[in-house]
């Protein structure tokens, strides 16, 4: 047995969103970018080459990554772009987007042989999170002002408006885009491609695969436009699992199981934003599910058992891939959890282990 904790990554259920994307590309002629902010995992690439178009990053290693090893189609994002950077990011690039106007303007001329974007924020989202809304007051994310957009209309073939949050009401999603296409149409009209971003949850049990495919492609007629999609989250949901296994119980008046992982390590998202991980929930047997490291607020939540847990009983902490991999971190010096890959056939194959070398050399 592969030694806990590991994410471990389930080929079938990575095939099965994989197939989903590509019902969505057939249908809508949409193209689908991997977004490499959530998920950067790339021994799992293999797996999705076939079935995405390509990768989008928010920094000059993640569009490095994906140019070495998603080797498709590459936009490059970031909220700002240095002096350092940007020479050796548009030699990666196929497209680099640009957050505004000055940004686009003060790199002009290094940018001017391949297609340039601009971010599009269209002032509102359907994040329920200010730390994650990118239409909050006084946004740094994007330009929302069409005439001073239009006044750099011809430096740009394209617009990344990136403003859902797993979002899985489709109707939602509709009214939105309907508005974007009325305040914005000056722009679009002027445009060869247009990416709607990520946080579309079509992936999800039930969602109308088939009327977003066909609102896709309605727009994309409508302004002459090809459309780009940035699935995250929706392209590895319910793909992965943190493996983990008790250390020690107690009972300071509500049963404690600790685990050999860390939330503020290993499944970061938890802790920012106050929610709890998902876990069996089956049984009469309540505990609350606890990480080995220092911080007191180290808990991945309440979980329920057939049978009593006993030291050494091994967890599944389910949905475990999205912006985790990616935000693991070192604290407390808690051992970075190892990667492993379900294959189609069951087996079990080690991709990745850390070691106390690993931790040593991140540091100085």
């Amino acid at each position: 047995m592969i030694p806990t904790p590991y994410y471990l990554i389930d080929k079938a259920r990575l095939l099965d969103n994989m197939q989903k994307v590509q019902r969505l590309r057939e249908r809508s002629g949409a193209k689908a970018l991997l977004a490499l902010k959530c998920f950067a995992t790339w021994s799992a690439f293999d797996t999705m080459r076939d079935y995405m178009d390509g990768t989008t990053s928010s920094s000059l290693f993640e569009l490095r990554l994906g140019r070495e090893k998603f080797g498709k189609e590459t936009h490059a994002y970031s909220v700002a772009w240095s002096d350092r950077e940007i020479d050796e990011a548009i030699s990666y690039a196929d497209k680099i987007i640009f957050n505004t106007v000055g940004q686009l303007e003060r790199f002009e001329g290094q940018s001017a042989h391949i297609q340039r974007g601009l971010r599009l924020n269209p002032r509102f989202s359907t994040s329920g999170f200010d730390l994650a809304d990118p239409a909050r007051p006084f946004s740094r994310l994007g330009e929302w002002d069409v005439a001073k957009i239009m006044g750099v209309i011809d430096k740009i073939t394209g617009v990344m408006i990136h403003y859902n949050c797993e979002n899985a009401d489709f109707d939602l999603f509709d009214q939105q885009l309907t508005r974007i296409e009325t305040e914005f149409a000056p722009v679009l009209e002027r445009l060869d491609w247009v990416s709607l971003g990520g946080g579309i949850h079509f992936t999800g049990e039930g969602y109308p695969i088939d009327a977003l495919a066909d609102r896709l492609k309605a727009f994309s007629e409508k302004f002459g436009v090809q459309v780009y999609l940035e699935p995250g989250e929706a392209s590895i949901t319910k793909s992965t699992t943190l493996e983990v296994t008790v250390l020690d119980l107690l009972d300071n008046g509500k049963k404690l199981a600790i685990v050999d992982s860390s939330i503020e390590a290993h499944m970061l998202d938890l802790l920012i934003y106050r929610e709890n991980a998902k876990l069996p929930q089956t049984g009469d047997h309540d505990y609350q599910i606890c990480g080995k490291s220092c911080l007191a607020g180290d808990i991945f939540g309440d979980a329920r058992f057939p049978a009593p847990l006993q030291i050494g009983d091994r967890i599944s902490v389910q949905d475990a891939a999205g912006y985790t991999m990616v935000k693991k971190n070192w604290f407390n010096g808690v051992n970075m959890p190892s990667i492993a890959i379900r294959e189609l056939d069951g087996s079990e194959r080690l991709v990745r282990s850390f070691t106390y070398e690993d931790y040593a050399s991140s540091l100085s």
